[in-house]
């Protein structure tokens, strides 16, 4: 059986296009979002967020088991350094998503959060 570094040589690892996806949050940053596919761009509301704040929004998926690892970073849009965030909750169907502002101010910003689904 090959290492995963025979298997994968020359190839990148991740989704191809058709499997990547965008969605835009309405209302507020609670707001949950639904976008089914194993890679995607959530594109967060623009409300204000305190300082030491966090604020969990649900994304629905259908691509999601409960076995598997999400990975989320902020891909772009706000204050570069000034989010935390982490995917938690993972259950067969969704997962939520759980944004701190870690500045020193309250941050009204529509930031842009990638995340990634690892099949478990």
């Amino acid at each position: 059986m090959p290492s995963q570094f025979e298997a994968v040589a020359g190839s990148a690892l991740g989704y191809s296009d058709d499997d990547t996806g965008s969605v835009t949050q309405a209302t507020n940053k609670a707001t949950g979002v639904t976008l089914n596919k194993p890679s995607g761009l959530i594109t967060m509301n623009d409300a204000a967020l305190a300082a030491a704040a966090e604020v969990s929004f649900a994304v629905t998926n259908s691509t999601c088991t409960a076995n598997d690892s999400i990975v989320v970073n902020h891909q772009s849009g706000g204050t570069a350094g000034s989010y935390l965030m982490q995917a938690n909750t993972i259950a067969a169907g969704s997962f939520a998503i759980t944004v701190t502002n870690v500045s020193s101010g309250s941050l009204g910003e529509a930031i842009v959060l990638k995340y990634s689904i690892i099949k478990g």
